[in-house]
């Protein structure tokens, strides 16, 4: 038994995770390499090795012949019988070849084949394993910084953070730990190249699919995601069992699970609504937490009028926009909203419209409640997704899928209509009652 290589082989396949098959495929490759090395050809040369005891012999099988013309593959009758009288002419007899024989720059050419197949089985390992890993997040350690690149060290590889993947203002240190999804694994001749992102909208996706466990179990889908990083989330969530409500499983006991996906992403906003089927009151709830008036949806053109109140205005289309922007690419619908003012001069709504009372709503709401720099000074901080939050707060959030606040004072309709062109328009309309 070959002890020392046996033993030599257990701790390759333990620490570099190298099946000890492999290695000892390479040691034959290399044996038969030094043997055409030393001799010119391997033509009739076998390599045996023992998989239990790593023992092995190596030889050449010759010809019996009464006149020898090569000396590599023919033996004379004469000394086939010296070594077993048994032998006649056209046998074939195995010369055994001593591995010691071979000259240095056989055995060196020998382990270098074994190196090179160690470490393209090393590579291999190391891609298979990150290859599983693809669209899915990972935990890395910050190293160090290359130019306006981060090295990030993953265990058995490194990955490099590029600049366009990186979320505007972040800034790591050295040894601090970091989620980053894995983009995609690229097997090249230095090892595998790992792309990773922290800008990519699945890394939110991820981060609830590891939080939330009626995430994971596939009892609440996360139907869409728009992502500006670094600023704001908005994702929509739908729930496939009616007793399990899809935005309190994602916000969590006050607000936990959200809170803990906002600290990761260093406080990223992160807006949750419910998804729907009908398109206009989908709009309706990306479009939270300003309220809404009406939705005309056109599913064929994927485009969609809303109009809100006045005071709502600002709020519904967002600092810079990035309300309106996030809802936009949340339902995949182009959305033009008009305050009420603007949709009375437009035709949208009758002219005696406030005189009849809808969309009335009074200035002191605007001026306590809904002022514009709450949001743009404190812009929905963490504390906000708190369950009792949901239900005072949100309301145009966290509302259940008929659209109707906790406090029952908006009604929903829905109505089905053809326009002059035969499309068909989704119109949702939302009348305050009177009180």
């Amino acid at each position: 038994m070959n002890t020392e290589l046996l033993e030599a082989l257990n701790i390759l396949e333990k620490e570099k995770d190298i099946s000890k098959e492999t290695l000892l495929d390479a040691i034959e490759n290399s044996l038969l390499n030094a043997c055409k090395i030393h001799f010119g050809k391997v033509d009739n040369v076998k390599v045996i090795m023992d998989r239990e005891t790593c023992d092995y012999r190596l030889f050449a099988e010759k010809t019996v012949v009464e006149d020898v013309e090569d000396k590599l593959e023919q033996i004379s009758l004469e000394e086939a019988q010296e070594m077993d009288g048994s032998y006649t002419l056209g046998d074939i007899v195995q010369i055994p070849i001593e591995s010691k024989s071979f000259g240095r720059i056989a055995t060196q050419n020998a382990k270098n084949l074994i190196l090179q197949k160690i470490r393209e089985e090393e590579r291999k390992v190391v891609y298979d394993q990150y290859f599983e890993k693809e669209k899915d997040i990972v935990t890395g350690i910050v190293q160090r910084y290359v130019g306006r690149n981060i090295s990030i060290n993953l265990g058995k590889a490194d990955a490099m953070l590029t600049e366009n993947e990186q979320v505007k203002g972040e800034v790591f240190e050295p040894t601090e730990r970091v989620k980053l999804y894995v983009v995609e694994v690229k097997n090249t001749t230095k090892g595998p190249k790992i792309l990773v992102s922290r800008t990519h909208p699945e890394l939110v996706k991820r981060l609830f699919e590891s939080e939330v466990t009626e995430v994971k179990d596939g009892i609440v889908e996360i139907k869409s995601i728009a992502r500006e990083a670094g600023s704001r989330t908005k994702i929509a969530v739908w729930s496939n069992d009616p007793d399990v409500d899809p935005v309190g499983a994602c916000v969590g006991m006050n607000g936990a699970r959200v809170n803990a996906i906002v600290s990761e992403l260093r406080g990223e906003k992160i807006d949750i609504i419910n998804w729907s089927d009908n398109p206009a009151i989908l709009i309706e709830n990306a479009l939270s937490p300003a309220k809404v008036i009406s939705v005309m949806a056109d599913p064929d053109e994927k485009i969609a009028g809303v109009i809100v109140p006045d005071y709502q205005l600002s709020l519904a289309i967002g600092k810079e926009g990035q309300n309106a922007r996030l809802a936009a690419r949340l339902t995949g619908y182009k959305i033009d909203i008009k305050s009420e003012t603007q949709a009375i001069e437009s035709g949208d709504l009758p002219e005696n419209y406030m005189e009849l009372g809808e969309g009335v709503y009074e200035e002191e709401m605007y001026e306590e409640d809904y002022a514009e720099e709450d949001y743009a000074e404190e812009d929905y901080a963490e504390e906000d997704y708190t369950e009792e939050d949901c239900a005072e707060e949100d309301e145009a959030e966290y509302s259940d899928e008929s659209g109707t606040d906790p406090d029952g004072n908006m009604d929903e309709d829905m109505e089905e209509d053809e326009d002059d062109d035969g499309e068909e328009i989704i119109f949702h309309e939302v009348e305050e009652s009177e009180t």
